[in-house]
């Protein structure tokens, strides 16, 4: 697979999210290196893995004599860490980063990490692991079979009354449309295409969020219609639908896909191979996987994210 040479990786983080990418790196025959800071978080790690963690940070790593052996580092640690992180990794020579999304908690962070990137000459890309499902995958064909995206809406609703309760460290739920909504929004543009034009609206109010209910509509770069709507405030689900001259895909929930076809009411579930969805995370192994071989197609750069921040800001602001 990786013609007999060894792949290094430096995993950054011991969360859920480092062990779930771990699970894939083993199963790959990864070389792997994992930097966690506290005590506790390396403990469950290794608990859970068997793996030891490097303790004290990514920051303290770096600044020891370590060896820059490293094909490539991939960065999941918590989101307001990010920026920060992927930010050290590139002033210490890596030039090829998967960093989980959003990437950053601000338009100035993602502005910054994308110009030093571009500065240093390091490729970054989000982790937007839906893009790899086995459902997306095959949607992929059908569309490609059917001659395009005609139009597509989706909607993002979030279950208010369970994020509320959750303790989480400053802007996080504040931002949750950028750090959590935003996976099925890079979805819906990734299958439909990139928004050219794009009026948006919202309302409401939330504690911990300054919007609850989404609404909009425009035109992708590839011409295609599109509308979302969300409303936090009422019961609803993550969906997107892709309309082609010939079928109606429906993702409901996002790991499986249903198909509609032209003539028919009929919904019926598409057989998929999801074998790789259900031995590991989501998504997560055909992402890891491309990330490692350089199979970038289906990637989103770090400037291309830089340039949709301005699109979720747009949803979460109705403006």
């Amino acid at each position: 697979m990786f013609d007999n040479v060894k792949k290094k990786v430096l995993l950054v983080g011991a969360s859920q999210m480092a062990v779930d990418y771990l699970k894939v790196l083993d199963a790959l025959n990864i070389e792997t290196v994992i930097i966690g800071r506290g005590g506790t978080s390396a403990l469950n790690f290794f608990e859970k893995t068997g793996k030891q963690v490097i303790k004290g940070g990514l920051e303290n790593y770096l600044n020891s004599d370590f060896e820059n052996n490293y094909d490539a580092a991939i960065l999941a640690v918590g989101l307001e860490e990010l920026a920060l992180s992927a930010t050290q990794l590139m002033m210490h020579g890596f030039k090829k980063i998967l960093v989980e999304k959003p990437a950053a908690m601000s338009q100035t962070e993602i502005k910054n990490i994308s110009e030093l990137c571009e500065n240093v000459g390091s490729e970054i890309f989000v982790a937007y692991n839906r893009r790899f499902y086995s459902s997306v995958q095959k949607a992929l064909e059908i569309i490609k079979e059917d001659g395009g995206v005609s139009s597509f809406n989706f909607e993002f609703t979030e279950w208010s009354h369970t994020i509320e309760p959750l303790e989480k460290k400053a802007g996080i739920k504040e931002n949750w449309l950028i750090g959590n909504s935003s996976h099925v929004i890079d979805l819906a543009f990734f299958l439909g295409g990139s928004p050219k034009e794009l009026k948006s609206f919202a309302s409401g109010e939330l504690s911990w969020h300054d919007k609850s209910i989404f609404s909009g509509a425009g035109v992708s770069e590839t011409g295609s219609l599109f509308s979302y709507q969300a409303n936090w405030e009422a019961p609803g689900r993550w969906t997107v639908e892709i309309l082609t001259k010939s079928s109606r895909l429906i993702f409901k929930p996002m790991e499986e896909l249903h198909i509609q076809k032209k003539g028919s009411v009929a919904i019926n579930k598409v057989e998929i191979d999801d074998e790789l969805d259900k031995k590991f995370k989501p998504g997560l192994y055909l992402q890891t996987l491309n990330f490692i071989l350089g199979n970038y197609s289906q990637f989103k750069t770090i400037q291309e994210q830089e340039k949709m921040f301005e699109v979720f800001l747009k949803i979460a602001k109705g403006n």
